[in-house]
């Protein structure tokens, strides 16, 4: 994790935090912007088709990743609310100590305005939103929001600067 020691000019704070927290607000920014229009735009579990693979959809999402725990009885709000904040302080710790490595900042910013963005609806509304419904004939891939695609992008960033670190 962003352990091996590179170049000066490379693993310099050069770059500070700006940038990345430039880019975590923006997704920030576009996540609550489209949560906010589609709850206003309709009503909980009203679909409406886009394509023939992809609907937009208003759901409501108690739990984590997949709806994991969403049917607990409320105490998992709290949970992922907390690690949540924990994340983004750690992340922050990480992009400050690694200001000047692009590729693994730009993961950890894209991950830290999903986990903000989802965390400012479970404080907001007891629930995270979701709203983008992608299937395949009958099966349905759980509904998410950009918070989550950020996240997602965020992963698959992280592992190919890993891969790329463990390969020089």
């Amino acid at each position: 994790m962003a352990t091996k020691k590179r170049s000066s000019a490379s693993s310099s704070s050069n770059y500070g935090l700006a940038p990345w927290l430039a880019i975590a607000a923006l997704v920030l920014l576009i996540d609550q912007l489209t949560k906010i229009t589609i709850v206003r735009l309709f009503s909980y579990g009203e679909s409406q088709p886009v394509t023939s693979f992809f609907n937009l959809v208003l759901v409501y999402n108690k739990g984590a990743a997949f709806s994991f725990l969403s049917t607990e009885s409320g105490w998992q709000r709290y949970f992922f609310t907390a690690l949540g904040i924990a994340a983004a302080l750690f992340i922050t710790f990480l992009l400050k100590r690694h200001a000047g490595q692009r590729m693994f900042c730009t993961a950890l910013a894209l991950i830290l305005g999903g986990a903000i963005g989802n965390v400012v609806d479970r404080i907001a509304y007891g629930h995270v939103i979701d709203f983008l419904d992608i299937y395949v004939r009958n099966w349905h891939w759980p509904a998410f929001n950009i918070a989550d695609s950020a996240i997602c992008v965020g992963a698959v960033l992280f592992v190919i600067d890993e891969l790329r670190r463990v390969n020089k």
